[in-house]
Order: C-alpha cells, then sequence, then structure tokens
C-alpha cells in the first residue's frame, strides 16, 4: 500500500497523464477543441450560402471575415507568451471562450458586412487562446515526455467535433421556409460554448512552471528536452528564419491545397456524390493521423515525423494535380484524402513539437505564438494564391504542380534547419558542462582553502 502511495506520489510530482489531475486536465482541453474547433472553426463553410443569400451579401466581401480572422490571429500569437506570462492558462482560456461566444453573437445579430468583419476578429482571438497554441503550451509545460501523445489525443477531438457539430447545426441552418436559420444555429453555438467553458475551466487545472524554469528541472531524455536560448538569442540565429519560411510555406500550400481540393476534383468531372465521400474519409482519417503523429513523434523524434508528413504532403499534391475524372482518377483521389490526412499535421500537431525541438524551453511560449503567427500568415495567402490561378489559368493545375514543387523544397530546408538546432544543442550542452566543472572546481578550491 505505502508502495502505491509513493508511485502514485512520483506520478504527480513529474506530472504523469494518468494522475487524477492530469486526466482532468486532458479531458477539459480535449472539450475545448472539440467545441471550439468543431463548432466556431471546422464547419464554417456550411454557412457561407445560408447568409450570403439570406443578406444578399457577394461571397467574396463575406469571406474577408476569414481573412479577419487570420490576420488577428497571426497579430495576437505575436504576444502569446507575454500574455500567459502575465495572466496565466486558465484566464487565457476564459477569454479565449468569452471572445468565441461574443462572436457567435455577432454572427447571430449581424445585419450589415462590417459586423461579420468584426465577429471575425473575435473568432481569430478567441481561437488563439483555445486551441493549438494553448494546448501547446500547456502540454509542453506538464508533460513533456509524453508530449506527442497527448497533443495527438487532444487534436484529434478537432475532426470528432466537426462530424458532431455539423449534424447538429446543418439541419437548423437550412430548416424549411426559413432563410435566417443560420442565426438560430448562431445562438446555439453560443450556449454550447457557454457551457463547454464552465466545465473546461472545472475540470482544468493550471499547473507547471514558468518560463524558463522548467527546463531546469525536467530530464533531457528527450530531444525536447533541451533549455534553450532566450528569445532575443534565437533571433540572432539564422537557422530559426528559415524554419519560420518553412512553416508559412507548410501553411501557404496545406490550407491553399485543401482549400480548393473539393472544387478541383467536381472540376475535372468526378461525380459530387463520391467527392463527398472523399471529404468525409479525409476528415475522419485526418482524426486517427493526428493521433499517430503525435507518436511517431515520440517514438521516432522530430526528424522523421517531418520527412513522413512532407512526403506525403508532396504525392498527395501532385495526385491531386494529376487525377482525371476515370477509375484511376477515382482511386487517386480517394489516396489523396489519405494522405493529406497525414500531412496536415504539419500545421497544427507538429508546430508546438518543431518549436520546442528548435528552440527549447526557456523561450517555448514566446516562440510558440511566433511561429503559429507565421503559420497562420501563411494561411491567409495560400487561399487568395490558389484561386487566383485559376481565375488566371483557368485551372488549379499549375499551380498544384507549383506547390507541389514549393513543399518538396520545404522538406530539405527543414532537414537544414533540424541540422543546425542539432549543432545548438551540442554547443550549448558544452557550455554548460563547461560552466558545471568550473564551479566543481572553485568549490573544491575552496573547501580545501
Amino acid at each position: 500500500m505505502q508502495k502505491q502511495s509513493s508511485r502514485a506520489g512520483l506520478a504527480r510530482k513529474e506530472g504523469r497523464p494518468w494522475d487524477a489531475r492530469g486526466w482532468g486536465s486532458i479531458a477539459a482541453l480535449f472539450l475545448m477543441v472539440f467545441v471550439c474547433l468543431g463548432f466556431c472553426s471546422s464547419n464554417k463553410s456550411i454557412y457561407l450560402a445560408a447568409i450570403t443569400e439570406a443578406l444578399d451579401i457577394k461571397r467574396s466581401l463575406f469571406s474577408i471575415s476569414d481573412s479577419c480572422r487570420f490576420v488577428t490571429t497571426a497579430i495576437v500569437n505575436l504576444f502569446f507568451g507575454t500574455l500567459v506570462g502575465k495572466f496565466g492558462t486558465k484566464k487565457m482560456i476564459a477569454a479565449g471562450f468569452g471572445a468565441l461566444i461574443v462572436s457567435s453573437l455577432l454572427y447571430a445579430y449581424a445585419e450589415h458586412i462590417y459586423i461579420f468583419y468584426l465577429g471575425g476578429m473575435f473568432l481569430g482571438l478567441g481561437l488563439s487562446w483555445t486551441t493549438t497554441t494553448m494546448v501547446g503550451c500547456v502540454v509542453h509545460r506538464r508533460w513533456p515526455e509524453h508530449s506527442g501523445k497527448i497533443m495527438g489525443i487532444v487534436l484529434a477531438a478537432n475532426g470528432i467535433g466537426a462530424a458532431v457539430a455539423t449534424q447538429i447545426v446543418s439541419p437548423i441552418i437550412y430548416q424549411e421556409g426559413n432563410p435566417f436559420g443560420y442565426r438560430d444555429a448562431y445562438r446555439l453555438v453560443a450556449v454550447i460554448l457557454a457551457v463547454a467553458a464552465v466545465l473546461v475551466l472545472a475540470l482544468f487545472r493550471e499547473k507547471g512552471a514558468p518560463e524558463g524554469a522548467a527546463a531546469k528541472h525536467r530530464p533531457r531524455r528527450a530531444s525536447t528536452q533541451w533549455e534553450g536560448l532566450e528569445h532575443g538569442e534565437i533571433f540572432k540565429k539564422p537557422y530559426f528564419y528559415f524554419a519560420a519560411i518553412g512553416v508559412f510555406l507548410t501553411g501557404m500550400v496545406l490550407q491553399g491545397v485543401s482549400g480548393i481540393s473539393a472544387a478541383h476534383m467536381r472540376d475535372v468531372g468526378l461525380d459530387p456524390a463520391y467527392v463527398a465521400i472523399v471529404v468525409s474519409v479525409h476528415s475522419l482519417t485526418l482524426t486517427g493521423f493526428k493521433f499517430l503523429s503525435g507518436v511517431m513523434h515520440d517514438r521516432f523524434g522530430l526528424r522523421i515525423s517531418i520527412i513522413i508528413s512532407e512526403a506525403a504532403a508532396v504525392l498527395a499534391i501532385f495526385l491531386l494535380a494529376v487525377l482525371t475524372n476515370s477509375a484511376a482518377g477515382k482511386a487517386m483521389a480517394m489516396t489523396y484524402a489519405v494522405l493529406a490526412s497525414l500531412a496536415l499535421p504539419l500545421e497544427t500537431i507538429m508546430l508546438p513539437l518543431i518549436t520546442g525541438d528548435l528552440f527549447g524551453n526557456r523561450s517555448y511560449d514566446k516562440m510558440l505564438g511566433i511561429m503559429v503567427s507565421v503559420n497562420t500568415a501563411g494561411y491567409a495567402v495560400g487561399a487568395p494564391l490558389t484561386n487566383w490561378s485559376y481565375d488566371a489559368m483557368g485551372s488549379y493545375k499549375p499551380m498544384l504542380l507549383v506547390l507541389c514543387g514549393v513543399i518538396l523544397v520545404v522538406t530539405v530546408v527543414f532537414q537544414l534547419v533540424l541540422n543546425a538546432a542539432e549543432r545548438e544543442k551540442r554547443l550549448q550542452t558544452k557550455l554548460v558542462q563547461r560552466d558545471d566543472a568550473g564551479r566543481s572546481k572553485r568549490a573544491a578550491d575552496a573547501e580545501l582553502s
């Protein structure tokens, strides 16, 4: 009995996920992602036709609300580390839920296009504090040895939440005889967010050393467990800028391609019903691959994980570019759905893992906010770029082939960045060892004297 008690105490001390408090916080994070991404982000396209038809708004003008969202997210994440350091994760999560509720109510009662733009800003604000960046921050602080698996579990809630949310809100949005059904849907979402906020904040336990301090007590077994540099020093390292460019281009390519994939399949002549099946398979496999990506990182490390995901992205985009309306084309479309699901974790679960491996613990929160911000800026560029290419050339195929080449170059760049980061780790380790040896010698000399 005493042995079991000491083992439980050790689990609490090391912040293992399987103690009671740990599982409560993991459940809170899962519910947060399930509701916030599932009901507020993943199914947003369902509202498009209903809102623009009911209010007689051009779709191109309404889509600017998404630009407002991405720009807000990019700006806010630049200050993520500072805000978390000042207010803590729990207060930030509460503020994020508040912003999402405001966004839903603005969408529900908006009569003018500018109110939708304001709603987009609150949406970007809320998602910044309740999704990938926040999950990465909490998991890295509390369970660094299991960060990949836990983030995989938590972020898999996105796909499940989207599937559930679609079944709930779609019938409400398109209820017969009510062109403003979307307003009822947004009001319901606001209520669901309020209930979820209460549950999440009740389950969540804020724990973890402040930025930089955690590194002093964490073991160094995994590649992510190194103290790292101050963020000011990181900005002087060339590999930071190459990493940022790689993250930007990855976000640009993956978002740009995923946004037009279904339209491209229909353009080449595939049956809309079959395209819908492809999209469903993509959503389901994405849920599983997010978890798999986390396990893969913990088992094989960042380098292998990136190579596998980037290779999947290259092959997926190439297949999408060359598919035709044929039996082979249908098989290629389904293969694209699976491979794209393996690639997309590069812009979600992999971002916190990349940040930890490249920059260490000392400035983790600040650097995670910056990397997510850079990635989100890529989102804002990707969709207009791919749609511009269609307007200019009458087909997505030329741009898809270009983007396939871009992601191939990014794969090589990431390997060079990882090499530079490994050299920096070895250098910092030698400096720490030298300082420790110097302190030991001085202590010994003092004891002798």
